[in-house]
């Protein structure tokens, strides 16, 4: 095996592998990255069981072979490498890298250990890459990161016609995000359960090839055992599906209706947030005031450091109340708003409150966050 490729996509290529392979793999080949030169091509793959990923791009001075090396060091390598051409040949149970005047060689697996790398299925549909990226962006944020509940950690992803549902809550909070797609079954009506984790990597690195990105997948979508695969011009993602079969009812935690509503601008909001804040332990929320005279944020309290801020530019429509919530909790919803004005809507302190963007025209708003309140003793 020998080629010379361009170092950024090489590089890009084996950090992503990198990233989505177990640091500690149950046999020491899935620490691998494989590297197939087939024609004028290089494919670059990884696999862990769980997840694979393949990268293929175009190189000069190719002879066909196959070699397996560390994902790990190839990515630290080729990232520090100058901006010019890597040469890669195998030389014996070794693979040497020069770049300019620098020269690695790192040894090699057996790559008849390696296991075979899943079909990407027939494709279900395409959607925009770009903003596919983004709505992933938005709810993934709010998926749980505790394994021993391993459903907590997923994206719900419900297909039903040409709408596309994203949901995901780690029990305190939840994210919804609806948009459009192109189904290729125009009547399809199912959900799959994606790991959050792998789904926002993978959408992010698909969306910097721009274009569109093909969804597929097989087996049951809402049970273990099933896969959902991302294709996006020379890239593909495949990862196996979470057991989403007994995934709760969240849409029924939207309140219906509100007695209370706030229109306040982000940017600012989220400054406040993060100035109060900073007098808060780990887990002291900041409290929001909101009175007809408009807002004031306040964290701490008792003998602890306190810190305070009103706030300019906030239409309160309600009785005056106070509400509380995690800090970092509320700075995520309003990051991933897209927008200069958050809608704040409140039943009442002790219920979930709900943040939208401000749309103009009267749409409807896209992107919902629910957040839980925390009681607090004033």
């Amino acid at each position: 095996m020998k080629f010379t490729v361009d170092r950024d996509p090489l590089a890009g290529a084996a950090a992503r592998v990198s990233k989505h392979l177990t640091n500690k793999p149950p046999i020491p080949v899935l620490a691998g990255v494989m590297l197939r030169v087939d024609g004028d091509n290089l494919h670059v793959s990884g696999f862990d069981y769980e997840v694979s990923v393949t990268a293929v791009m175009p190189v000069t001075g190719a002879s066909a072979g196959s070699a397996l090396v560390s994902a790990r060091l190839l990515a630290e390598i080729t990232k520090a490498l100058p901006d010019k051409p890597i040469t890669v040949s195998e030389v014996g149970a070794q693979v040497e890298l020069v770049c300019g005047s620098a020269r690695f060689t790192l040894p090699t697996m057996p790559v008849e250990d390696y296991p075979a790398l899943p079909e990407m299925p027939d494709s279900s549909g395409i959607i925009d890459a770009a903003a596919f990226a983004a709505a992933v962006t938005q709810v993934a944020v709010a998926a749980g990161r505790d394994e021993a509940l391993p459903m907590m950690t997923g994206v719900r992803v419900e297909f039903d016609g040409n709408t596309l549902t994203m949901l995901a809550t780690d029990r305190y909070r939840l994210a919804m995000r609806q948009m459009q797609w192109s189904p290729a079954d125009p009547g399809i009506n199912t959900s799959v359960l994606v790991p959050a984790a792998t789904l926002r990597d993978t959408a992010k690195a698909l969306a910097a090839g721009g274009g569109a990105v093909s969804i597929a997948y097989n087996g049951d979508p809402a049970a273990n055992g099933g896969m959902i695969g991302f294709a996006s011009g020379q890239s593909t993602t495949t990862t196996r599906l979470l057991d989403g079969a007994n995934y709760p009812p969240v849409r029924s935690l939207f309140p219906a209706t509100y007695n209370a509503e706030a229109v306040l601008p982000v940017a600012a909001l989220i400054e406040v947030v993060k100035r109060v804040a900073l007098v808060a332990e780990r887990t002291t929320p900041v409290v929001l005031n909101f009175t007809a005279d408009g807002l004031v944020v306040e964290a701490g309290g008792g003998e602890e450091a306190r810190a305070s801020e009103a706030m300019d530019g906030v239409k309160f429509d309600g009785d005056p109340l106070t509400i509380a919530f995690n800090p970092q909790y509320l700075i995520d919803g309003l990051q991933n708003l897209g927008a200069a004005f958050a809608r704040l809507s409140i039943v009442d302190a002790f219920k979930p409150a709900v943040i939208t963007p401000v749309v103009d025209g009267g749409e409807q708003p896209t992107y919902r966050y629910l957040i839980m309140p925390i009681r607090v003793q004033r």
